[in-house]
């Protein structure tokens, strides 16, 4: 089971993401008992992950970015980043060793098309409420489980299930849904949003899921760092 440590960045610091309240988020380390600064390369070398999933909040919401930090995280830990991307040009703007994630949030379902046959490439369906959020109407259209179906015919890395509206709660798992999702997937699945402990982590080995995203539950220390190193 991969346990992929998140780092949410925003202006240059580590923050804690809840319920995808992005004007709402503050600095990690005044909610952590785990590391003591929110510069992300001081919790690298604190926590040592052995994978990291990044998310760009500054070029996700337009203001903007933090690549350059990206680029050294790269170097130190095996790194998946989702950085907003929204057109062809973008898809070269990391090391070719970071795995690009391609969330429905800001990519059409054409440029995930054509990312998918020329990079290494994780798609993220990224939702509210269990709707797609996307700007691609091609996207928006479809419920979670008709895009999951749609994907198997591409060459991906992996498919993120996000769950925004449970990011930073703890809420725990919808054991309906992602055992229809897991049916459906020919891709490894990777949750992120509302995983509370270790097992939920073993519900969703149980299920099928090859991983998870965490962040709140480590930081709460519901789940012991080792399960990222």
């Amino acid at each position: 089971m991969r346990c992929i440590y998140v780092l949410d960045i925003l202006n240059g610091a580590v923050v804690h993401a809840v319920r995808g309240e992005r004007s709402s988020y503050e600095p990690i380390a005044g909610f952590s008992r785990i590391v003591s600064t929110s510069e992300p390369l001081g919790i690298l070398q604190e926590l040592r992950p052995r994978e990291v999933y990044v998310a760009d909040l500054n070029l996700l919401t337009g203001r903007g970015d933090n690549l350059a930090v990206i680029k050294k995280i790269s170097a130190v830990t095996r790194t998946m980043a989702d950085t907003g991307i929204s057109k062809y040009g973008d898809l070269d703007r990391l090391p070719a060793s970071v795995s690009l994630v391609l969330g429905t949030e800001t990519a059409s379902l054409q440029l995930i098309e054509e990312a998918a046959r020329e990079k290494r490439v994780v798609v993220s369906i990224d939702m509210m409420k269990r709707k797609v959020l996307a700007r691609d109407p091609e996207l928006a259209g479809q419920t979670p489980l008709q895009l999951l179906q749609r994907l198997n015919g591409l060459k991906l890395e992996g498919v993120i299930l996000l769950e925004l509206d449970r990011v930073g709660t703890s809420a725990g798992l919808d054991g309906p849904f992602l055992e229809e999702a897991a049916a459906i997937a020919k891709h490894p699945l990777i949750l992120g949003g509302g995983v509370k402990g270790e097992e939920d982590l073993k519900t969703l080995q149980e299920n099928g899921f090859s991983g998870a995203l965490l962040a709140t539950a480590l930081h709460n220390g519901r789940i012991p760092v080792e399960r990222v190193q």
